[in-house]
């Protein structure tokens, strides 16, 4: 019998320079922000063992990070500070002390960086003895209670230069309390990243390793999402996006691409999408062990946190992924 196709999609796949003329999704380092962790001291830089090639890094050894990383065409950042134990305490009063670690790390990094776009966290648990994002008393996590705090931590993080505030802590009415925060403060041009749909998940392992955050009683479960929901992700999407975010988050990306499409298609505002630690961390190690090409694996990942609908990629592949673009 003799067949010819009359459609043959082949014939746009037949070499590079057609697949890559026709390709419909494009990542870039400008997609970026680069997650980054800042510790006390000196001429230090510790590697995170479960989260192989990242580093926690003292402020000088951070300045020459970012300047490596700039040279690569990476300028949007997430710093994230690893306190010790004797700095964190129950309402999380370092986050806004003056002259703090993390303060310092804005301050210094905006002088030295000028055009730089720093994205900062806005959430108890890095310096709360409790572990949690929220005000513990007696077990629960205080929602209104814990506002006040995260207010203090915004407008300390905005004087110091912050460009975006992202508050990760996930208590009810939080951006809009936030905003008006800001505003009140002087700070209208500084914008939010909401982390809209973060779940509570397992995948975030390792970063809790980095700054030493997890839990010291219970779980997350009662402010974080359930992994099971996808139209209460629709619900925090149309509440933050009300009360004044500038951008929504979803976290974490991998397992969630179905959420990212959904408020890709809803709303208008940027959609960035977290490449969480336990994500980078499988990679890697699967890499390790020969078991994938740990170089093709990210590839493919990000392009598909790309292609869900993520105007924004946070992720600690971005890096590795600035210095091989030029050869793409």
């Amino acid at each position: 019998m003799s067949f010819s196709p009359y459609y043959r999609p082949r014939r746009n796949r037949r070499n590079v320079a057609t697949r890559a003329l026709l390709a419909e999704t494009v990542v870039k380092p400008s997609d970026f922000i680069y997650p980054i962790f800042v510790i006390e001291g000196t001429n230090r830089r510790e590697a995170i063992a479960s989260m192989p090639d990242i580093y926690r890094y003292s402020l000088d050894k951070l300045q020459e990070e970012i300047a490596a990383c700039y040279d690569l065409g990476l300028r949007c950042f997430a710093p994230f500070p690893s306190l010790s134990d004797e700095k964190k305490d129950k309402y999380a009063k370092e986050s806004h002390r003056e002259g703090n670690l993390f303060l310092q790390t804005i301050q210094t990094l905006k002088k030295d960086f000028p055009d730089i776009v720093l994205f900062t966290d806005v959430a108890m648990d890095p310096y709360s003895s409790d572990g949690h994002d929220g005000l513990v008393e007696n077990g629960e996590i205080l929602n209104d209670e814990t506002l006040e705090i995260l207010a203090k931590m915004a407008i300390a993080q905005a004087q110091a230069g912050a460009d975006y505030v992202a508050p990760s802590d996930m208590m009810d009415g939080r951006v809009a309390y936030l905003r008006q925060a800001l505003d009140e403060a002087g700070y209208t041009h500084t914008g939010i990243l909401a982390y809209t749909a973060k779940y509570a998940s397992a995948f975030y392992g390792p970063f809790r390793d980095a700054l030493d955050s997890a839990p010291k009683m219970g779980d997350k479960k009662t402010y974080q999402m359930n992994p099971a929901n996808v139209k209460e992700a629709m619900l925090e999407a149309r509440l933050d996006a009300e009360e004044g975010a500038d951008m929504l988050m979803v976290k974490p990306g991998l397992a969630y691409l179905d959420v990212i499409r959904v408020l890709a298609d809803n709303f208008d505002l940027p959609i960035a999408a977290y490449n969480v630690s336990g994500e980078y961390a499988m990679i890697k190690a699967a890499a390790q062990k020969g078991w994938i090409d740990g170089e093709a694996v990210m590839l493919e990942t990000l392009l598909g946190f790309k292609r869900a609908g993520a105007k924004v990629i946070l992720s600690y592949f971005a890096k590795a992924y600035a210095e091989i673009y030029p050869k793409l």
